[in-house]
């Protein structure tokens, strides 16, 4: 199979996890007979500080022609003055609207031998299997009017939460659709006794439900959903809820597996090349030391295989590997060890080439 991959370091630690995430691929590449082409570009502070805007209308360009785009993360020190006309986090927004991602997959599967690492109890942590599946192009972060105004010596500002029940159906829908090959839960996120926007997402995943039977669908207001995934996580299998309530809940779902730096994500649209990438941020303060977990942007990697290219054998040998790293005590810092970032990548390559 031919495949072309555009490649977004980003700032940060992006650079180092991306690169572990590409020498990954192109074992795969190797072992399973592929051909997987590589290209970069900037994207975030470093396209900011390069060209003046977090995204270029080129990178963005060469994004829609790859088969799937493989990102690190964005931002930093530099660039947080949140008042700032051009901000990194720009960059991630607007790829995501200029793709056409309305999903984003989060799955979260602790390994049994890395349960002393979580700060929650073993058994509390036992038998989590659970994606949260997070609606992207929506919501605050997309609604209008938004803005700062001042007048007569006050300052308001104003945030929209903005929902078409078309946003809401095909993001439920494919939640419905992911738990029919898992164990056939679905359970919606909203705040419905409070926002109109929640309201309507009760609403239409009430009447997606009705074309999947077989599966069971509750619904869950966000802050007891917060809640739950402390004291029970192991009792959620799909969760699907709005942009910014997925853009919490899912970080606070990172701490099961022990370290954000283990979680990858797919954020997926209507046919055009996947977005992948770790949950986690940019973390300066360990960047350029080679100490960075490459874990979640390997897993991701696994995720575009899947997802975007339908290599299922090929994303089911990388996350063996990793298992099997993880498994014989192979660990970076976060998680306990001692490995580095590029030692971390060559175990898990060295598994693969078995």
């Amino acid at each position: 199979m031919k495949a072309h991959i555009t490649v977004l370091p980003g700032d940060g630690i992006g650079p180092e996890v991306t690169a572990s995430a590409v020498a990954v691929l192109r074992e795969v590449a190797s072992k399973f007979n592929h051909a997987f082409t590589f290209k970069d570009f900037l994207i975030g502070g470093c396209s900011i500080d390069t060209f003046g805007t977090a995204l270029t209308d080129l990178t963005l360009s060469e994004c829609k022609k790859s088969d799937a785009v493989l990102l690190g993360a964005v931002g930093g020190p530099r660039w947080d003055d949140p008042f700032a006309k051009v901000r990194p986090e720009q960059g991630l927004l607007a790829i995501r609207k200029g793709l056409g991602l309305f999903a984003n997959l989060r799955p979260v599967k602790p390994l049994p031998v890395l349960m002393d690492v979580s700060p929650l109890k073993p058994e509390k942590i036992a038998g989590v299997d659970l994606i949260v599946v997070r609606e992207l192009t929506g919501g605050l972060y997309f609604g209008q009017p938004k803005g700062i105004e001042r007048n007569n010596g006050s300052v308001r500002a104003v945030d929209t939460m903005e929902y078409h029940d078309y946003e809401i159906k095909r993001i439920v829908t494919l939640a419905f659709q992911l738990a029919g090959k898992r164990r056939k839960k679905v359970t919606s996120v909203d705040k419905a006794n409070v926002l109109e926007t929640s309201r309507l997402w009760r609403q239409t995943a009430i009447s997606v439900a009705e074309s999947f039977p077989g599966i069971a669908l509750d619904h869950i207001l966000v802050d007891t959903a917060a809640m739950r995934l402390i004291t029970s996580p192991a009792s959620f299998d799909v969760i699907v809820t709005e942009n910014m309530f997925g853009d919490i809940l899912t970080d606070e779902a990172s701490v099961l597996a022990g370290s954000m730096g283990m979680l990858p994500s797919a954020s997926l649209g209507d046919g055009g090349p996947g977005l992948y990438e770790p949950i986690h941020g940019s973390a300066p303060d360990i960047a350029g030391k080679g100490i960075a977990n490459p874990i979640g942007a390997i897993l991701s990697a696994a995720l575009l295989l899947r997802y975007s290219l339908k290599l299922e054998q090929e994303a089911q040998a990388i996350e063996n590997a990793v298992d099997n790293a993880i498994t014989n005590s192979i660990r970076t810092i976060d998680l306990g060890g001692r490995m580095s970032t590029t030692q971390m990548t060559e175990r898990i390559i060295q598994n693969l080439s078995k």
